[in-house]
């Protein structure tokens, strides 16, 4: 009885007596393996979403870049469907992806903040529009970052990697009653990790373990702030003149 209403973490916790697992304190059951199709349905649906941007919005020379990052996201998939074993080049291919687009999205932002202040050329319809496109990219985006992220990232079947410390401690990982045997993240969970810390501006019920993690956090947080206070300015603007 007592084994039984043991507490899931403890009852799945690698040998303590194992130097190695003593030092990381990693249950088996929080490897990943969620597949790889999520995220980069996500990276496609945010690079689909720049052809939406407004193009005095857009950095860099039209739409080259966005051009650019296509091209890039069908490499990546074609590398992650080659990758039978465990190698680093699908990974290193999508975290090139997500900075990419990532520092794309902030630039956007930034020429956003420009016209807002300094009175560019720009409707203010576009730039309500392409304030939501920034928010909606930003929410795809930065869910992608912690799922690529968190505990090393998702891993193909055949592939062997030494286990990593998480990223994000979840609800699942401290209320072991309520959660599932063998619970794992899946793509679902980072997207709701980035869309309430996105509308909450901070982290609500899953917090960030590891400084990379709270740099993701922090930056997604400021940047969801300024789009959502100028989107809002310059509606009020607009709906007052």
């Amino acid at each position: 009885m007592l084994r039984r209403r043991a507490t899931w973490w403890h009852a799945h916790a690698l040998d303590p007596r194992d130097e190695e697992h003593r030092e990381l304190r990693v249950p088996v059951t929080l490897e990943r393996t969620d597949p790889l199709w999520p995220g980069q349905a996500a990276i496609a649906v945010a690079l689909a979403l720049y052809f939406a941007m407004p193009t005095p919005l857009l950095p860099g020379p039209g739409r080259v870049l966005p051009a650019l990052e296509v091209a890039l996201l069908a490499a990546l998939i074609v590398a992650a469907r080659a990758r039978g074993r465990a190698t680093p080049l699908g990974r290193d291919l999508s975290v090139a992806l997500l900075t990419l687009v990532t520092l794309a999205n902030l630039v956007s932002l930034g020429l956003l903040i420009h016209y807002l202040l300094a009175g560019g050329h720009a409707r203010g319809a576009d730039l309500i529009g392409g304030g939501v496109v920034i928010w909606i990219t930003n929410l795809l985006l930065f869910a992608v970052w912690f799922w690529e992220l968190d505990r090393g990232g998702p891993m193909r079947p055949g592939m062997e990697r030494p286990k990593v410390m998480p990223d994000l401690l979840f609800a699942q990982m401290t209320a072991a009653s309520y959660a599932p045997r063998n619970w794992q993240p899946r793509f679902g969970d980072y997207l709701y990790v980035s869309l309430t810390n996105q509308a909450a501006f901070s982290p609500t019920d899953t917090l960030p373990l590891t400084m990379r993690a709270k740099l993701l956090m922090g930056v997604q947080g400021v940047a969801s702030l300024v789009t959502v206070g100028i989107v809002v300015a310059r509606a009020v603007n607009i709906l007052g003149a």
